[in-house]
């Protein structure tokens, strides 16, 4: 890249430091992210690959709501599904690499920043935590690869923010386990992959009769139903399904061993809740990014929207929130790397980062003027999906009841 100061595609006062090496605008102003290692900036470099390979496709499938599916397995083929997860099975990536990843992804989509969280940060985090060796030996690698879909079903129709009280059973009957019950808003719950089905021990001869265990469901079992859910307005390039439990038999070994109450769930939440941050994080940067190539080149009253003040002065702001969204993640990433990431200091990530999202997602959206509602500018589609992430893992409420609890030690769930 040249370093003349005086170049035609440069505003009057513009300094070439603006741009990054490979010519985009640079989003990271405090440079939080400049001294990521080799190996997580490789991984990143992947994701982002990836995103440009795809961009265009994605745009389609938000637009036509379907689901391509053989992109699961190439983002597996790239090893993007293991999520900071320490297994020997699978690549060791730092907690700071995954969140990168994960921002990247969610940068380009939306939908495939779901699917990542669901085939990586759900389902292979819940088998390599709580799986047997043989499941784990069957089943891991073909879900990090991506070529068996997984799904993390604990959400019910009646039961999302208190999914404590989630009512789906799983009862003995001589050497089998039968589930019965209902699950909603489950991503690749109708992929013909597996599921991880969480359900309440109903045993009175069971020492964990009435606890909360994970239960490992291949979909073509017989009473297993999944019906993908339409007409949504969000995320609508991954196929998310209402699942019926109609006395689906397993055999013994389909309990996972290593979960034995509610607390394993929430385990493998507090660490995907880390991972919406991120994924706001990306969304934001996309909406951001958009907004200002947008000023840089629209033209109106004669020059760029750039030279407004008051859209200079939107800008600002925008960058504003998206550098203190950075210093949540590096901060986070940090945290967990050392162990001692508190699940409520990943609450506030995710209320923070998800609400930050909204903001500059709207400032993109008004500064775009009518041209924000079309889905080839990008701030529309990240706005809607936004709506989502803001909701998934734990609703704005309830991170500032989590949040309350830990700062007063008094809880207000009820």
């Amino acid at each position: 890249m040249s370093t003349d100061a005086h170049r035609d595609d440069l505003l009057p006062g513009e300094s070439v430091a603006s741009y990054d090496v490979t010519g985009r605008r640079d989003t990271d102003y405090y440079g939080i992210f400049a001294d990521v290692p080799a190996a997580d900036r490789a991984a990143w470099d992947r994701a982002r690959a990836f995103v440009d390979e795809v961009d265009t496709r994605m745009q389609h499938a938000w637009d036509t709501a379907t689901y391509p599916v053989d992109l699961v397995r190439r983002m597996g083929e790239l090893d993007l599904y293991v999520d900071g997860v320490d297994h020997p099975a699978l690549t060791r990536i730092s907690p700071l690499g995954a969140g990168l990843v994960n921002m990247e992804i969610s940068r380009g989509d939306g939908s495939l920043g779901t699917i990542l969280a669901v085939q990586g940060g759900l389902s292979v985090r819940t088998l390599a935590l709580y799986g047997s060796p043989a499941q784990q030996e069957r089943w891991l690698r073909p879900l990090a690869t991506g070529e068996v879909l997984g799904s993390f079903a604990l959400t019910e129709p009646d039961h999302g923010s208190d999914s404590v009280s989630l009512e789906t059973v799983a009862r003995r009957e001589g050497d089998e386990w039968v589930l019965r019950g209902t699950k909603k808003w489950i991503g690749n719950g109708a992929s013909g992959g597996i599921t991880f089905v969480w359900a309440r021990v109903d045993d009175d001869g069971d020492e964990l009769h009435g606890a909360v265990r994970c239960f490992l469901v291949e979909q073509d079992r017989p009473g297993y139903t999944g019906t993908v859910i339409t007409g949504k307005a969000s995320l609508r390039g991954i196929h998310q399904a209402h699942i019926a439990l109609r006395d689906v038999r397993l055999p013994l070994d389909a309990v996972l061993e290593g979960t034995r109450s509610f607390r394993d769930a929430s385990t493998v939440l507090y660490a995907t809740r880390s991972g919406v941050a991120w994924s706001a994080l990306g969304h934001a940067t996309a909406c951001y990014e958009a907004a200002l190539q947008y000023a840089m080149q629209r033209v109106q009253f004669g020059r760029p929207l750039a030279r407004s003040q008051m859209v200079q002065e939107r800008l600002a702001q925008m960058l504003d929130e998206l550098t203190a969204m950075q210093l949540y993640c590096r901060r986070l990433a940090e945290l967990e790397t050392s162990g001692g990431l508190r699940p409520t200091q990943a609450s506030l990530a995710k209320y923070h980062n998800t609400r930050a999202a909204r903001r500059i997602a709207q400032t993109a959206r008004d500064l775009l003027g009518g041209n924000g509602i079309l889905l080839e500018n990008g701030v529309m589609q990240h706005m809607a999906d936004i709506e989502a992430i803001h909701t998934y893992e734990g609703t704005e409420s309830v991170q500032a009841l989590l949040l309350g609890r830990d700062i007063t030690g008094v809880g207000a769930f009820t």
